[in-house]
C-alpha cells in the first residue's frame, strides 16, 4: 500500500488525484508554484507536508516539466516519480537529458478530464473506470512500475500499457484531433446573430462540448504532438475539399455521410468491446419543476438503466422533449410502464 505521495502541480489532474488520494486515506502533500492554487487545492485534499515522498506525481505543463524533475529528484533522490502528461515521448526525453534515473520514471496518461480546468473543477471520481495509460522504458525498473500502477488501481482506473510513440499516434486521433475540430467548428460561430444562436439543439452543443477547454493547455498538447497531428489533419482537410467538391451531387454527399457514421459505430461501448446499439424512448413532458425527477423515480422502479439521454427544448415552449437511451428489452418495459400511468410516450426509435 502506497504510504505517501507528493502532486506537483494542483490544476484539475493533479487535484482530482489529491481528492482521490485523500478520500483512501492515503497522506498527500499538494505543491504548486501559484499560491492561491496551491491552498486551494490544500484545503480540498487536506494536504499534509511529506518529507520523503514514495511517490511524486508531475501534473504540471510540459513548459515546467524539466525545471520541475530537476528540482524534486534534487530534493527526494529515493522517490519514485511518475508524470501525466497528454504526450508522452517529449516527457521521457526531458528526463532522458536531467538528472533524474530512468530508473525512477514511469510516464503515464490518464484517459480523463473535464472541458473546465483548475483545482476548482476537480473530482475524486474522476478517474473511475476509466482508462490510464502506463508507458514504461526499458530502463524503468519494475518497482517503479509497480507503484505507478497502484496508483493508478486505487484510483479506479484500468491501467493499460503502451509503447510511447503508439500512444502518442493514438491520442492523435482519439483526443488531440476532435479537440481542434471541435474548436474550428465552434469558432464558425462567431458573427451569428443571437436568435439563430437559441435555435440550436443537441448536436451543435455536443459537436461543442470540448471547445471549452483552456486554450493554455491545448496549444501545448497540439505543439508537443504536432508530428502524429499533421498527418491527420491534411486527411480532414481532404475530407473537407472532396465534401466541397461533392455539395452539387446528394450520392457523394451521402457517401462522406455515410463513411462518418461507419466511423463512429467502430467506437466502443463505455465498458469497452462492441459499441451497444440503443433503443431511444421519446417522452414530451409538460415545462415545469419536478418531471424528469419523476421519470428518473419510475426508471428507479422499473429497474432499468438509462444509458443516455437528451433533452429538446425551445424558448417559448410549452414542453419538452426527453428522450432516453435504453436496451431494447429496458426500452420496451419503461415505454409500456410510463404508457400505462400516463405519460405522453412517443413510439420507440431504433
Amino acid at each position: 500500500m502506497l504510504q505517501s505521495v507528493r502532486v506537483v502541480g494542483a490544476g484539475l489532474i493533479g487535484t482530482s488525484i489529491g481528492l482521490a488520494l485523500a478520500a483512501a486515506k492515503i497522506p498527500v502533500e499538494m505543491v504548486d508554484i501559484d499560491s492561491n492554487n496551491q491552498n486551494l487545492a490544500a484545503d480540498l485534499t487536506g494536504s499534509v507536508q511529506i518529507l520523503e515522498p514514495e511517490l511524486i506525481v508531475i501534473a504540471t505543463p510540459l513548459k515546467a516539466f524539466s525545471e520541475v524533475i530537476e528540482q524534486q529528484y534534487h530534493l527526494n533522490p529515493n522517490s519514485t516519480f511518475m508524470d501525466v502528461c497528454s504526450v508522452k515521448t517529449e516527457p521521457i526525453e526531458k528526463v532522458q537529458a536531467s538528472k533524474l534515473p530512468m530508473s525512477s520514471f514511469v510516464p503515464t496518461h490518464p484517459m480523463a478530464g473535464r472541458e473546465v480546468g483548475g483545482a476548482e473543477s476537480a473530482r475524486s471520481d474522476l478517474f473511475l473506470s476509466r482508462t490510464w495509460i502506463l508507458t514504461p522504458t526499458a530502463q524503468t525498473s519494475a518497482a517503479s512500475v509497480a507503484k505507478a500502477k497502484e496508483l493508478v488501481e486505487l484510483l479506479g482506473s484500468t491501467p493499460v500499457f503502451l509503447d510511447a510513440k503508439d500512444h502518442d499516434r493514438a491520442v492523435a486521433r482519439i483526443s488531440h484531433l476532435p479537440q481542434i475540430a471541435a474548436s474550428l467548428l465552434a469558432a464558425q460561430l462567431h458573427g451569428s446573430p443571437q436568435e439563430w444562436l437559441e435555435l440550436a439543439g443537441g448536436g451543435l452543443r455536443d459537436s461543442t462540448r470540448i471547445a471549452s477547454s483552456d486554450e493554455n493547455l491545448w496549444k501545448e498538447i497540439i505543439h508537443a504532438n504536432s508530428g502524429e497531428l499533421r498527418g491527420l489533419l491534411i486527411n480532414l482537410q481532404s475530407d473537407l475539399t472532396q465534401m466541397i467538391s461533392a455539395l452539387d451531387d446528394q450520392e457523394q454527399i451521402g457517401e462522406l455521410i455515410r463513411k462518418g457514421r461507419d466511423g463512429r459505430a467502430l467506437i466502443p461501448g463505455k465498458h469497452g468491446g462492441k459499441a451497444r446499439e440503443y433503443f431511444y424512448v421519446p417522452i414530451v413532458i409538460d415545462d415545469k419543476p419536478g418531471q424528469l425527477g419523476a421519470i428518473f423515480n419510475e426508471c428507479a422502479a422499473m429497474s432499468v438503466n438509462v444509458e443516455d439521454l437528451s433533452i429538446e427544448h425551445s424558448p417559448g415552449q410549452l414542453n419538452a422533449l426527453i428522450t432516453l437511451a435504453l436496451s431494447e428489452s429496458d426500452a420496451i418495459k419503461l415505454s409500456n410502464h410510463l404508457s400505462v400511468i400516463g405519460w405522453n410516450v412517443h413510439p420507440i426509435r431504433k
